[in-house]
């Protein structure tokens, strides 16, 4: 054997030796409910040794917690702040002791700091350990310890925000030793994970945005390397309560989405529905910089809350297009006097007011007389709105050329064939103003439900994306 292996065997009898004589060093003196300071001195000098007989067998922590408070989501920086009830168990094989021996005493509490305690973290973890300490442990005669602390843990999780104010969260808590592989150190659940899940939706505050909706969970190894640890995964489900945000977020988004649909039964030609459009979307545009704090943001991605809000402001700009486009029409091209196209007539005034069911005045004919009109004007007729020339009565006889009128009688018949004439104009200038008036209608009516069309499809899907996830989770 080789002074090496000699030097390692000397050490491991004598630490064997040693363990043996504080196990039984562990007693209690007569007149005293409890082990004395002396063995339990001896103990405490070996707390930076793990509490084995036989080394080759690991120690055993059992772990359990209750989430009594969900303290923050930060979408942002991807950080879950909780605060949890923790709570260790292990077995110390220095610290037995007879009760009988000691007054039925059966537990003590010591400090923690003076034994030996396993090193479970929680792999996620990310800041710095605020919480307040509990300095003291519950020790049974059988050497059994139960380590009570509360932990303030804020912890890294894949915060998905895409179906946000609906969303569901699953965080992952892996609870494990940092540096005891598995030959050292198995952890295990000191509960169920259905009884950690009924514990934390008993203490868990209901006045918060939050609400526990399952705690799952499984042991598993991990393995680095030659080295393997035991570990514990807790997924903690989380969903998020969409009441605030639907109040203050989509239902006024829907009021002010009413409206605008709803302004388009103003009358175009009356009232200047472009400068109301513009103030709608001015108050939608503070009203989404209000409104931007409540939304969560994230380098990955963004909520669909947030799409909504996008398309809603692109509708609105569509539907102040559109009434720019029917002022145009009613106005611009009116008081240059054109004639109404053709082929406007056949398309604009034909097919699309019959697709649309366009109702047209009682005094006004539809398209569809319009070119027996024209056609019938061209023959000598003047059309609907031209203004006839007066007929002569039949006792009425034409004055002699050879007579001459007189200067009187010839200064009212030119004051009469202006007046005529200016009629004429104005009729016809009417008329052409009545025309395009029912160009821009027909149009303002096609356009509009096309815009129903769109608002309602987008509605429809957004709805039913939401309903999906609502019944997902």
């Amino acid at each position: 054997m080789s002074l090496s292996q000699r030097r390692i065997a000397f050490i491991a009898g004598s630490l064997l030796m040693l363990v043996s004589v504080c196990y039984s060093k562990v007693y209690c003196k007569e007149g005293h409910s409890g082990p004395t300071y002396e063995s339990l001195q001896a103990v405490f000098n070996l707390q930076a040794f793990r509490p084995a007989v036989n080394l080759s067998n690991p120690t055993i922590a059992n772990i359990s917690f209750t989430l009594y408070a969900v303290l923050g989501v930060n979408e942002k920086t991807q950080i879950l702040t909780t605060f949890l009830w923790l709570r260790l168990y292990w077995r110390h094989e220095f610290l037995v002791w007879d009760p009988d021996e000691c007054d039925g005493l059966t537990k003590i509490s010591l400090p923690v700091k003076e034994l030996w305690s396993p090193d479970i973290i929680v792999y996620e973890f990310v800041d710095d350990d605020v919480s307040q300490a509990c300095p003291y442990v519950y020790v049974n005669h059988t050497g059994h310890i139960r380590w009570d602390r509360m932990l303030r843990l804020v912890s890294a999780c894949n915060l998905e925000i895409f179906s946000f104010p609906f969303d569901v969260q699953n965080c992952t808590f892996t609870f494990g030793s940092y540096m005891h592989t598995i030959r050292d150190v198995r952890v295990s659940p000191a509960l169920t994970f259905r009884e950690m899940s009924q514990n934390s939706k008993r203490y868990l505050e209901a006045s918060g945005e939050w609400e526990l909706v399952d705690i799952l969970g499984e042991t598993s190894i991990l393995k680095f390397g030659i080295d393997e640890w035991d570990i514990i995964t807790f997924w903690v489900v989380i969903k998020r309560r969409p009441v605030l945000y639907v109040v203050n977020l989509l239902i006024p988004s829907s009021f002010l989405m009413l409206i605008d649909i709803l302004s388009f039964y103003l009358p175009p030609h009356s009232v200047d529905r472009a400068s109301f459009k513009m103030t709608l979307i001015l108050g939608y545009t503070v009203f989404l910089l209000i409104m931007n704090d409540l939304l969560p943001s994230t380098a990955n991605g963004t909520p669909i809350i947030g799409i909504y809000f996008s398309v809603c402001l692109a509708l609105m700009v569509i539907s102040l297009l559109e009434t720019v486009i029917i002022t145009n029409v009613l106005h611009h091209n009116s008081l240059k006097y054109r004639e109404v196209p053709n082929w406007v007539r056949v398309v604009v005034l034909k097919h699309i007011a019959n697709l649309i069911c366009y109702r047209w005045p009682e005094d006004v004919q539809p398209p569809s007389t319009l070119q027996k009109d024209k056609t019938g004007s061209s023959n000598g007729s003047s059309g609907p709105w031209i203004i006839q020339p007066a007929t002569q009565a039949p006792d009425q006889r034409p004055a002699s050329n050879d007579t001459s009128a007189l200067p009187e009688l010839q200064q009212i018949c030119q004051y009469l064939s202006e007046l005529r004439a200016h009629l004429i104009s104005l009729q016809k200038e009417s008329q052409l103003l009545d025309q395009w008036c029912h160009v821009g209608y027909v149009l303002d009516f096609l356009l509009f439900r096309i815009y129903l069309l769109l608002i309602s499809c987008y509605a429809m899907v957004i709805i039913t994306m939401w309903c999906i996830w609502i019944t997902q989770s």
